[in-house]
């Protein structure tokens, strides 16, 4: 793809992490290819983004929902577009940028599911018959990992990311590398804190490869670095029903504004650099709030 000059761009994106600039050269990529199947194009294509027309974005957003791609997933291909033709504009790549204007998908605001009180009984306090047979460290790390989860609202990508020097037992807290290269100082519980110090001084020592691993908190079964479809099929192991890594992250939101915590120390939890993202948790306990009412009030 000589003339759209991709690396330059994956280059000027080092704010993001590696696999989101990974993501807008893949859809750039996908969008190019797009625009070589015209044959009439095609020899247009190589020389670069120059001749992109606004109408020819239009049109490819229009082809991926008429193939029956979801909205939050144009969505996502359209924002790819905008950054790499923004980048293109300012480096002087393209005289205007063809993304502006362009019609992109509402995404769907589906409300975040939140775990029933059984479901993280199961999780937390009583392991299913089916792990009953699991050694003493792997039942160690599959607490403390559940318990950050659901207990700090680690997403699980910073869970597998932890290194021992993160943790500050004493203090009951936590330094998370969180997207973009940002760092938060997150509380723990005391369940996650003792499930930690259980796993750290026990169960760690017996499963890690520490020339492989270093000072991860985390590892698989084979002593290597603990990885994100891990702890999913971790949690196929535990729960009572389907879930993943994010719901946990969504019932800890959830949970703390139900108790009445302040949206804004909530969003500095998470992690969130828009408050808005937030936000939708104040939909999901007013929406909790109004269920318990139709289901417990003899008027509702």
């Amino acid at each position: 793809m000589m003339g759209w000059d991709l690396e330059d761009f994956v280059a000027s994106v080092a704010s993001v992490s590696p696999a989101t600039a990974d993501t807008y050269c893949r859809e750039v990529k996908t969008f190019v290819q797009w625009l070589g199947q015209d044959n009439a194009k095609a020899a247009l294509v190589a020389l670069g983004p120059g001749y992109v027309q606004n109408k020819m974005v239009r049109r490819y957003l229009a082809y991926l929902s008429a193939k029956g791609y979801a909205r939050k997933t144009v969505a996502r291909k359209a924002s790819s577009l905008r950054r790499y033709f923004c980048w293109a504009e300012r480096t002087g790549r393209v005289c205007a940028d063809p993304t502006v204007g362009a019609s992109v998908p509402l995404r769907e605001r589906r409300l975040p599911r939140v775990l029933r009180p059984d479901e993280l009984e199961v999780l937390l306090d009583k392991p299913r018959p089916a792990i009953s047979n699991d050694s003493i460290a792997r039942r160690q790390r599959d607490d403390a990992v559940i318990e950050l989860l659901y207990g700090s609202g680690l997403r699980v990508s910073e869970v597998c990311a932890m290194q021992v020097e993160d943790v500050d037992l004493k203090r009951y807290r936590l330094i998370v590398h969180g997207k973009g290269a940002k760092q938060r100082v997150v509380p723990l519980s005391e369940p996650a804190a003792l499930a930690l110090e259980a796993w750290l001084s026990e169960g760690r020592a017996e499963m890690a490869d520490p020339n492989v691993v270093g000072e991860a908190v985390f590892v698989n079964l084979r002593g290597r670095l603990l990885n994100t479809q891990a702890v999913r099929r971790l949690l196929d192991r535990r729960a009572k029903t389907k879930t993943n890594p994010h719901a946990l992250r969504h019932t800890f939101a959830t949970h703390l504004l139900d108790g009445g915590a302040d949206l804004r120390q909530v969003q500095e939890m998470l992690g969130h650099s828009d408050l808005g993202s937030t936000q939708v948790y104040t939909h999901v306990s007013k929406e909790r709030l109004r269920k318990v009412v139709q289901d417990s009030h003899p008027r509702a």
